[in-house]
């Protein structure tokens, strides 16, 4: 019987049920999915030294001969050594193991082995320091070390999986490459142009490499295919949106009536990006478009643009928020002028009586004079009651907020749908090609004049006291104050004690994710230090919200910080996105090591939105060198896409973006070897040959290889 890569782990030899389902553990259900099952790190037992050149407690490779026979002592019930010594040229070490008696059978008086293992040397006065080695890796020399293989797979592993085991299934699987025969699915022109070698190759060196040369060429072409891959089910799922649909063409883009309301003048990036916009409108193919932008960067005026631009052409536009008070908002600053041009509209939310609810209902459906234009709204927009009469465009803000699904779901409510997706986190370009592949990227990185940079402190607990004296001269003035806490209430988990700073060296030419843990301060809680506040100023109103709470009545607590009422709000990070309050002048963020450089940044963004003077103080008692390098990041940058940049490649995309949109409604980006901080340029020339593929055949039929490959990798959610 022919044997093929896609057959299962199990018709492999020696895998029984139980390492069948250690396999699938692991996201090895196939012979291929075994195979990418890649090494996380190398031995290099290629570098070998002379025992007198190596340094007490390192990893080293020696060429060692045997001197005297193995000899076993049993030194308690259940535990025995097996010793015996072995030399070189330059000194005789001892060499050691542990309950493997078996061993002694395979040391042989005379012979040569390699071994690899951590050194023990002692100095002596004499100066002929001793050498030791405890259970080290050893392997037969029989003609010369050059035939052995200089680097060696680490695996990761699982309970009933044992490096020795995993490289002989990986050995098995790699000689039925050769022998199935099976044709490189990646086209040779792809291949050539992006200097990439085959598939064949590339999975026998990235598991057994001969040098460091084939290493690097093999990982390259892996991490091509996993962004190639990722790319074209991206592009699959654009297609989807738009396969078979029609968008009305929008002819009337003339927006000088709108722009003419505006207390000010477009900055030069957003008519850019209004221009791109009213562009793709007037396409028969729908719009897809997400606009990324710092916090304060005039998105809104855009959507407006595009929403008025809808209008005009006879279709009706619905803008959805994440949240009840910023649906609100943006009624608030939008409908005034709506109305100035005889658009009406109206904000639908949860919150809203049924029978209001079925008014606007209506009014969505009505073709007459009573037709809403534009509705502004909550996830309320994408429940069943709601249709449209002739719905043309649909905006969502803060996608990542939202899933695939949400924004499908509201699209689905018209025919050939024009969508523009907006984020206020600055993405880096590489992160956005990949949550937002299926989109046209937009870019706003001009701040509108007059926009006042936010002062911004890294503290430590010693300075309680001045920052509570800066509270109460900044309320005094008639200010008002968030403070930013990383929990809702006290933890008594005893690992809240420990956090983990990723640390990512290279280890040959492979990246090895380790990690290094450190001691972290307590966390501060947002209901237990409202309470602190409020006996600290009796004379201020102090409120506190965090996820957990009602939506209706966390809502309430933001109205009133809103209107003035609260002077200090405790919160989570339920406000990183949230209401317009140009009063507030103060941001505190406490135990700010917690946070990463986006999110505090998303943060700081909440002041500075009026005429005061505004500041942000990062609290931090934490001693590690990444949580200083983050806050110092922070004092001294205020562009959102820099600090996004240097927050991808300090965390990680799969860290960046929580519940991104996306292939994973999880929002995991997750690749094997792939890393967007580091592999840009294949990164850009992967999508590139994604596009050109989708040209080429839409719907991969010329390519059913790839086609197999893609529905493998979403449909069944392996890892990439």
């Amino acid at each position: 019987m022919k044997r093929d890569l896609n057959m299962p782990i199990k018709a492999l030899k020696n895998v029984g049920p139980a390492r069948e389902a250690a396999l699938k553990k692991m996201g090895a259900e196939s012979i291929l999915s075994l195979l990418r099952l890649y090494p996380r790190s190398y031995e290099n037992r290629g570098d070998v030294k002379r025992l007198d050149q190596t340094e007490n407690g390192e990893k080293s490779a020696l060429c060692l001969t045997v001197a005297t026979a193995p000899k076993r002592t049993l030194i308690k019930r259940g535990m025995s050594l097996l010793k015996f010594r072995a030399y070189d040229e330059s000194a005789v070490a001892e060499i050691t193991y542990f309950n493997q008696d078996y061993l002694a059978e395979k040391f042989v008086l005379g012979e040569s082995y390699r071994f690899y293992g951590r050194i023990e040397r002692i100095k002596k006065a004499s100066g002929k320091d001793s050498f030791s080695l405890s259970s080290p890796a050893a392997e037969q020399i029989k003609e010369s070390v050059s035939e052995l293989r200089p680097l060696i797979p680490i695996y990761p592993l699982t309970k009933g999986l044992s490096q020795n085991i995993m490289s002989k299934l990986v050995g098995e699987a790699l000689s039925i490459i050769s022998a199935s025969g099976e044709e490189d699915p990646l086209p040779s022109e792809i291949q050539i142009r992006n200097k990439l070698c085959g598939r064949s190759f590339a999975l026998r060196n990235i598991h057994s490499p001969e040098t460091f040369s084939d290493l690097a060429a093999a990982k390259k072409r892996l991490i091509f295919e996993e962004f190639f891959y990722f790319a074209l089910g991206i592009a699959l799922q654009g297609k989807k949106r738009t396969v078979n649909k029609k968008a009305r063409v929008c002819n009337d883009k003339e927006i000088s009536p709108l722009l003419s309301l505006l207390p000010y003048s477009l900055t030069a990036a957003q008519q850019s990006v209004i221009e791109e916009i009213s562009a793709d409108m007037a396409k028969e193919a729908p719009m897809g478009r997400i606009l990324v932008g710092d916090v304060g960067c005039g998105k809104t005026v855009c959507a407006a643009a595009a929403m008025y631009i809808a209008v005009k052409n006879g279709m009706q536009a619905a803008l959805m928020a994440p949240t009840e008070i910023l649906a609100t908002q943006y009624y608030k600053d939008l409908e005034p002028i709506f109305s100035e041009l005889g658009i009406k509209t109206r904000l639908l939310t949860g919150s809203l009586s049924p029978l209001r609810k079925r008014k606007i209902y209506e009014s969505l459906v009505s073709k007459g004079e009573e037709r809403t234009d534009i509705v502004i709204g909550t996830h309320a927009l994408i429940s069943e009651g709601v249709s449209f009469d002739d719905l043309g465009l649909v905006i969502t803000d803060e996608q990542h907020r939202f899933g695939v699904k949400q924004r499908a779901a509201l699209g689905d409510k018209g025919r050939g749908v024009h969508m523009l997706v907006m984020s206020a986190t600055p993405i880096p370009r590489s992160l956005a090609l990949t949550l937002y592949g299926d989109l046209e990227l937009s870019m706003i990185k001009e701040m509108p004049p007059g926009r006042q940079k936010v002062d911004t402190f890294a503290v430590d607990e010693g300075y309680r006291e001045r920052i509570n004296a800066f509270i109460e001269k900044l309320t005094g003035e008639g200010g008002q104050v968030y403070v930013v806490c990383p929990a809702v209430e006290e933890k008594k988990d005893d690992d809240e004690g420990d956090i983990l700073f990723p640390d990512i060296p290279l280890s040959g030419d492979i990246r090895e994710k380790t990690f290094e843990k450190k001691e972290a301060p307590p966390l501060k809680s947002a209901v237990k230090y409202s309470e602190e506040l409020s006996l600290r100023f009796p004379k201020k109103t102090v409120a506190f919200v965090h996820g957990k709470m009602k939506a209706a009545e966390k809502d309430d607590v933001m109205r009133r910080f809103a209107i003035g009422k609260v002077d200090i709000l405790v919160s989570t990070t339920v406000i990183e996105v949230g209401v317009n309050v140009p009063n507030a002048c103060l941001m505190i963020v406490e135990n700010a090591e917690r946070f990463g450089l986006s999110q505090l940044h998303q943060l700081r963004g909440r002041v500075g939105r009026g005429t005061r003077k505004s500041y942000c103080i990062l609290v931090s008692d934490s001693r590690g060198e990444r949580a200083a390098e983050r806050l110092s990041i922070m004092k001294n940058t205020y562009d959102g896409f820099v600090i996004a940049e240097k927050d991808l490649a300090m965390r990680g995309p799969g860290d960046f973006v929580e519940n991104a949109g996306g292939i994973r409604q999880s929002g995991e980006l997750s690749f094997r070897l792939a890393d967007m901080c580091n592999d840009g340029e294949l990164l850009e020339g992967a999508f590139s040959a994604a596009r050109e593929l989708i040209k080429a055949s839409p719907d991969l039929s010329m390519y059913p290889a790839i086609k197999n490959e893609i529905e493998t990798v979403f449909d069944m959610g392996n890892k990439y």
